[in-house]
């Protein structure tokens, strides 16, 4: 199946994501692409994204692999979302979500975490950069950190490094030592303060960022609810937000509390449009981008490291996405003669 590269919207350390068509249809979707030695982990994202099929999870489209400049590409395609991502709906916001909205979106997101959950999957990356926008509300992507959780599947190990963006990490996930299902939860707590401030869960993070590692690991502290939350919505993050991890809510019960419940109800009867944002379609661990700078970035960290070493790495310095839409094609795509491709483009 040919396809066509357009411009790249958004490059890391580990790959590039462009906007590409289908050459046969002109169904446009994002390919986010590496070179085939260095695509182990493209791989592992495949591998979990492909067995996924929920309206609030994004959509997996196929991969193939391709030649391109005299080099073995592997490429992952997925749903193209023009309408961006959560973090930018908060700067289309001038900084903050009116609080009917976080309840529609968090309603959305809590059902994907439901889905996941229930499918032995841990996403341990949720934040607003990783939650699309689409005409049908939010759906949570990126999958380059998410882990198996069943100890039955052939791909779970216990061995997996700790993963993630620092300032989102639950505090048995900063102390390197466990990395389940309820620390997507108290990412979704962090989330929620995001979009409610426009600001880190943890406000004072860029001034010193060790500080506040070792606080999220070690004090039992937690980080503010904005005064101007409902009660419903502080009870909502109250539950998110227990530093001991046997004490949150699952995605199961929050589905069911009176914070997103109020709001889901109110999204059913209105079916307004989502508030968006034109600029984005997904995020990916490690991108950089030349325009706009963020100081939180996702690491990996091994549980054998020493508490130094694992505390100072959680902190890098790295750019965050500035996905544009660009109507100029550069590069032609061919699938490679005599490679086995069982999962080509989808949808095309």
């Amino acid at each position: 199946m040919d396809w066509i590269r357009g411009n790249t919207v958004g490059r890391g350390s580990s790959a590039t994501v462009s906007v590409a068509t289908c050459c046969r249809s002109g169904n446009v979707f994002a390919a986010k692409s590496v070179e085939f030695s260095h695509s182990e982990m493209l791989q592992r994202e495949q591998n979990i994204l492909s067995t996924l099929s929920s309206p609030q999870i994004v959509k997996y489209m196929g991969y193939d692999i391709t030649m391109e400049s005299n080099k073995l590409m592997y490429n992952l395609m997925m749903e193209y979302a023009a309408a961006g991502t959560l973090h930018d709906a908060i700067r289309d916001q001038r900084g903050r979500i009116q609080e009917s909205m976080i309840g529609q979106y968090t309603h959305q997101i809590v059902q994907g975490l439901e889905y996941l959950h229930s499918s032995g999957v841990v996403h341990c990356d949720i934040k607003c950069q990783n939650i699309l926008i689409t005409e049908s509300g939010a759906k949570i992507a990126d999958f380059g950190c998410a882990k198996w959780t069943s100890p039955d599947h052939p791909e779970a190990s216990a061995t997996m490094p700790i993963a993630g963006t620092p300032m989102f990490m639950a505090p048995e996930v900063a102390r390197g030592e466990e990395q389940g299902s309820p620390a997507d939860i108290w990412a979704l707590g962090c989330t929620i303060i995001e979009m409610a401030t426009g600001m880190s869960p943890w406000p004072n993070a860029n001034n010193d960022p060790l500080s506040v590692l070792y606080k999220i690991a070690y004090s039992g502290e937690l980080p503010n609810f904005p005064g101007f939350l409902s009660t419903k919505a502080k009870d909502f993050l109250s539950k998110c937000l227990q530093t001991d991890p046997k004490s949150r809510w699952t995605a199961k019960q929050l589905i069911n509390h009176p914070f997103v419940q109020e709001f889901n109800l109110s999204q059913r009867q209105n079916q307004k449009s989502f508030t968006c944002s034109p600029t984005s379609i997904l995020d990916h661990r490690a991108w950089t981008s030349t325009e706009e700078s963020e100081t939180l970035d996702n690491i990996f960290v091994t549980k054998s490291s020493s508490l130094s070493r694992r505390i100072g790495g959680l902190w890098l310095n790295s750019r965050a996405p500035n996905w544009k839409w660009e109507e100029t094609w550069i590069t032609i795509r061919e699938n490679v003669e005599g490679v086995k491709q069982d999962k080509n483009v989808g949808g095309c």
